[in-house]
């Protein structure tokens, strides 16, 4: 799948917020964000009205970052979430959320997302007992998520585990840090989902 290989810092600039993308960089001064907040590029500091059809695209563009997601896939994700009963922008959040990378970021395994994304591809995770290495699997309720036996001494892994101890964890997902990892107790609901994103604006883009 593409991937966007450009600095992620340019990201979080052109939608004028953060988007955490980068671990704990994103929390410190040296943030691009804090330090330049306007978009990057020659005429990054003029002023720009957004359409409708604009401000639609940027909220998908930002929420595709957020979570990592090329075009297709999260095509595929909103098709999913039609098709399932319930508020379609929600169930679209609700599907992004159940996404293994996401999972091992919000135990707080990886630092970021992005680094998340990268240990699960790397082959350091299993479900229920059996291996994963697709960052795009999607868990369901009772699903376990542990650190496989042979790479418990990861050193990125036991750093990102100490640095998040006290960091909070979604009521959905049950950590354990000694035994290195995190069952899925239900699925997300949509106000457990942090991120600032108007997913209606999305629903409405795909719509048209």
């Amino acid at each position: 799948m593409a991937r966007y290989k450009d600095e992620q810092c340019r990201i979080c600039r052109r939608e004028g917020q953060k988007l955490f993308l980068k671990g704990s960089r994103c929390y410190s001064d040296k943030c691009s964000v804090t330090r330049r907040n306007y978009a990057p590029g020659d005429h990054g500091q003029k002023n720009k009205k957004l359409s409708e059809y604009g401000t639609q695209l940027r909220e998908k563009q930002k929420t595709k970052a957020f979570y990592g997601v090329g075009e297709k896939q999260f095509r595929k994700y909103f098709e999913m979430a039609e098709n399932k009963k319930g508020i379609t922008g929600e169930q679209l959040l609700q599907i992004l959320e159940s996404r293994i990378d996401n999972v091992v970021y919000r135990a707080g395994f990886g630092a970021s997302r992005a680094q998340a994304r990268q240990l699960v591809n790397h082959g350091h995770f299993e479900v229920n007992g059996k291996k994963v290495d697709i960052a795009s699997y999607l868990v369901k309720p009772g699903d376990v998520i542990a650190v496989r036996e042979n790479k418990k001494d990861n050193k990125t892994i036991k750093e990102n585990v100490e640095a998040n101890h006290l960091k909070p964890v979604p009521d959905w997902i049950e950590k354990d840090d000694e035994k290195l990892q995190a069952k899925i107790v239900r699925l997300a609901t949509r106000e457990e989902v942090d991120i600032p994103v108007e997913e209606h604006l999305i629903v409405e883009l795909y719509s048209k």
